[in-house]
């Protein structure tokens, strides 16, 4: 059984005491960014809840920042988090809705699907007056294992190959003024602008006021953007982490078959082979 892309509040509220439940604070921010979640995290986080760090759980032969890791190793790093192969995996983070759908899409993409992403995250939970814990918490390891599922990630070749398929769409979640080359990127070396053909759909505009947006208005976004739901998507962004904001709101509206291209712009946008269009 498929469990839902999102929870509520209310719902983790009522079931923090389930013997299945696995909370993961996933809290990530952008290069620059003063915040260091893992600071946060030992100051407030939900009850229960243990850390997931995207940068250290991930692909580190790779000089692309947080691909994801080998099911191994994935499998490996969970199973410390004490997750089981019959978890209910709920994952949030600090923002909203922002790098825990990265966490959501990782777990997708080894093949378990019992996972889903707290809507409104960490400060929707302390807005209503939910409690909070601090310090470090350690679990008892899992036995999680790992069966990865490539459907839902996309590689250079892939999207390579989609750009000469009229069918296939590439959904850009990056901000409009980097989609369009008028605004520089975060990462030294690469480039401005977007692939031939691309939609943008800036990630925040499918959140409002730090939780998604309800499935009809998401359903007026991504068809006022020229996003056709009938047919296969790519998303991504700048290192695949708002690219996945944009595969859970998909989700939401049926298309659990969306792929994020793991390496993203920062992979695409580095190289001299890669076709760039701007609009500046």
């Amino acid at each position: 059984m498929t469990f839902a892309p999102l929870v509520s509040t209310a719902w983790l509220a009522e079931h923090t005491d389930d013997a299945s439940l696995v909370i993961l604070d996933a809290s990530w921010f952008m290069p620059g960014s003063p915040r260091d979640p893992a600071a946060e995290y030992a100051a407030a986080h939900i009850p229960g809840a243990v850390r997931f760090d995207i940068d250290a759980i991930s692909e580190h032969s790779s000089d692309l920042p947080h691909m994801m890791a080998t099911a191994s190793d994935f499998a490996t790093a969970v199973r410390r988090l004490g997750v089981e192969p019959q978890s209910l995996v709920v994952v949030y983070d600090a923002t909203g809705v922002f790098s825990a759908p990265r966490v959501w899409w990782n777990f997708r993409a080894m093949g378990h699907e019992r996972v889903a992403v707290l809507d409104g995250g960490l400060p929707k939970w302390v807005a209503e007056g939910r409690p909070v814990e601090t310090g470090w918490r350690e679990p008892s390891h899992g036995e999680f294992k790992a069966h990865a599922d490539p459907q839902v990630v996309a590689d250079l070749m892939g999207v390579r190959q989609s750009l000469t398929d009229a069918n296939v769409q590439v959904v850009d979640a990056r901000p409009a003024l980097r989609f369009a080359g008028k605004a520089p990127e975060p990462r030294e070396g690469v480039r401005g602008g977007h692939m031939p053909g691309a939609i943008n759909v800036p990630w925040d505009a499918v959140i409002e006021n730090g939780v998604m947006r309800t499935a009809d208005s998401l359903r007026e976004v991504f068809s006022g953007a020229g996003v056709d739901l009938s047919r296969p998507i790519i998303t991504t962004c700048g290192s695949g982490i708002s690219a996945s904001v944009l595969a859970l709101a998909l989700a939401v509206l049926g298309r659990g078959d969306v792929a994020v291209y793991d390496g993203s712009w920062t992979e695409w946008g580095s190289r001299t082979d890669t076709p760039v269009v701007t609009d500046a």
